[in-house]
Parts: structure tokens; sequence; C-alpha cells
């Protein structure tokens, strides 16, 4: 594999990711202002997201069931995967070429993405 055709591959992955997350978070955005977009807002206090859309299980459950909410929490999480799917991608790159530092960097780089991801609770 070149780095020509390596950076082809990141941008296009990038890219589709970006767009992808992008479109679920309009779907959702278009589907909740279509169905509760004429609820007058309460600004008096504070209403913290429900419980159901902080966990992973919680937004891909909503979403399945077309929770509008949950399907924008959706895109965002694509969002935020988008990156660290590069840094994986590029992982498995430099480990196809057998270039020991920059496996070395990218699986530090790529464990501190997670554990700020996942563990950082």
């Amino acid at each position: 594999m070149t780095d020509e055709r390596l950076e082809k591959i990141v941008a296009n992955l990038l890219r589709t990711g970006v767009s992808i997350a992008a479109a679920v978070v309009l779907i959702g955005g278009i589907g909740y202002l279509l169905h509760q977009g004429e609820q007058p807002a309460n600004y008096h206090s504070f209403h913290p997201e429900p419980s159901v859309d902080r966990t992973l299980r919680g937004i891909v459950t909503g979403a399945a069931r077309f929770d509008w909410l949950s399907i924008i929490q959706f895109g965002l999480l694509l969002l935020i995967a988008t990156p660290i799917a590069r840094v994986a991608f590029a992982l498995v790159a430099f480990g196809l070429e057998k270039d020991r530092v920059y496996v070395t960097v990218t699986a530090i780089v790529l464990a501190v993405l997670l554990y700020g991801l996942i563990g950082s609770r």
C-alpha cells in the first residue's frame, strides 16, 4: 500500500463518515421538528436528556424506535466514531507496512481516544 493510496482511503473514510453522520442528524432534526416542533419551550427550569439517551444501548434502541432525539444522538455518535475509525484504519495500515514506530504511536493514540470515550466516566 502506497502513501498516496492510504491518504485517499483515509480521506474517503473521513468524508463518508462525516456525510453519513450529518445526514442522520439532519433526518433526526427534521423528524423532531415535524413531530415536536410546536411544543412551547420552557426556559424556567433545566431538563437534562432522558437517561435512555445517555448509553449506547439506549441510543441505538431509541433510534430503532424512531425516537427523534435518539436519532440525533446516534448521528453525533457516528460523528465521534469517524476519527476513531480513521486512527484504527491507520493502525492496520501501518501494521501491514510493518512500521513498528507508527504502529506504536497510533496504538497509543487509539488507546487514549477509546479511554476518553469509554473509560473516563
